[in-house]
């Protein structure tokens, strides 16, 4: 889901780490230059701190994933969740997150926009 965003940003000049479950994504996106991991362990391992992550999951993964996600992470470093996850369940992560001094963010994006050409209604 986020591989457009991913070209958009290294496009801009960032550094992005990817991981997806599918590993042909992850391969896809190394070959266009960003670094991939092969767990979520390893792909936490790879971020500087604060490390900042930007979670592109179907709704129904997103609590599982920013729970695994956090359960790697230090206070201070942020979790975004770029996902149409309903409010009230993304309200209920913050306040569990901030117990744990983990940043979270929602925003919702439009599916219909192509990150990768610079339309990205958020």
């Amino acid at each position: 889901m986020g591989a457009n965003m991913v070209r958009r940003l290294m496009h801009a000049g960032h550094t992005c780490v990817v991981y997806d479950v599918n590993a042909d994504a992850v391969k896809g996106l190394e070959a266009e230059g960003a670094t991939g991991a092969l767990t979520l362990e390893d792909f936490v391992a790879k971020l500087v701190a604060p490390k900042a992550v930007w979670v592109m999951v179907p709704a129904g993964y997103a609590g599982e994933t920013v729970n695994n996600l956090a359960a790697l992470m230090s206070p201070g470093d942020i979790i975004i969740d770029g996902g149409n996850s309903y409010y009230h369940d993304d309200i209920a992560r913050a306040a569990k997150l901030k117990e744990q001094g983990i940043h979270f963010v929602d925003v919702a994006r439009a599916a219909a926009c192509s990150a990768s050409r610079g339309d990205i209604a958020l």
